[in-house]
């Protein structure tokens, strides 16, 4: 694994993807910058898996995903040819955006060798407030205030660890010390709210050892949160949502439906990228 190339000055970092995200992350600390994507596990999840599997953590509703960081890829193709796209500035409309097409595509299409991502200055303060809700009802209420109010916050989560819990809604804010400051403020006037973190993430993501159910996804229009989760019925034992992007992790009950894929264009696209289907095909 190595940092291939860093440009502090233009925000932008090269790296194999066997490199670890903990690795590049301390690499770019050393300049108080980072990659504003915060999967679990990052010490074991790599550069090429954050882009095969388009993963993501309790930031992604202020910072979006790996795409919106992805400036560039080295990749090799199933008959043994190596492709480049993209490149190390981060204004680039040249060609067509492969970037994109192998973000999320599982190595369906070629093994991702090096990525090219812009990255960020770190937040010169963060901090993350909860609020608790007797039903998901009262939580979505309090999730939909938030969202369509003038507050920017990195964080938008909802959770409940236990069945027998509250339901908890996490806010997270990033920037300046004057603004997070303020959006706190402004966000206790919607409800009483308590100093949080994010460890709610990651007890949810150590579960499934022991004898618990793997985790599943679900992924819905956040407006739709409160019915998908009232959906999931009384056999979850455990639930994380990116309540503001409508994405559902739990464990226990109901199988996940599989999304709805446009499996003919996919097909398309793994016979023009690997048409002896060398590579295994990506499942959703």
């Amino acid at each position: 694994m190595s940092i291939v190339a860093y440009a502090p000055d233009d925000l932008t970092v090269s790296a194999t993807a066997d490199t670890t995200l903990a690795a590049l992350q301390e690499h770019l600390g050393q300049r108080g910058q980072w990659l504003p994507v915060d999967p679990p596990h990052p010490e074991h999840v790599t550069v090429g898996d954050i882009v095969d599997r388009n993963l993501s953590g309790p930031r992604r509703y202020g910072h979006g995903t790996i795409r919106e960081h992805l400036l560039g890829i080295r990749a090799q193709l199933a008959d043994g040819r190596t492709i480049k796209n993209g490149s190390a500035v981060v204004k680039n409309a040249a060609g067509y955006d492969l970037c994109r097409l192998f973000t999320g595509a599982g190595g369906e299409l070629g093994t991702l060798l090096e990525a090219t991502f812009k990255v960020q200055p770190r937040p010169e303060l963060e901090r993350f407030v909860e609020a608790h809700f007797p039903t998901v009802e009262a939580a979505a209420d309090f999730v939909e205030k938030v969202d369509t109010s003038v507050l920017l916050p990195a964080v938008l989560d909802l959770h409940r660890l236990a069945a027998a819990s509250d339901w908890t809604v996490v806010v997270g804010f990033a920037g300046d010390r004057e603004s997070v400051e303020w959006q706190c403020a402004e966000a206790a006037r919607f409800d009483a709210l308590a100093e949080s973190d994010l460890d709610y993430d990651a007890r949810f993501w150590a579960g499934g050892t022991g004898g618990d159910p793997p985790a599943q996804k679900l992924s819905v229009l956040a407006s739709r949160l409160t019915a998908a989760v009232q959906g999931l019925g009384a056999g979850v034992t455990s639930l994380v949502a990116r309540a503001g992007n409508g994405v559902i992790y739990y464990r226990g009950g109901p199988a996940a439906p599989k999304p709805a894929l446009p499996r003919t264009l996919m097909q398309q696209l793994k016979d023009e990228f690997d048409p002896q289907h060398k590579l295994p095909a990506f499942q959703a």
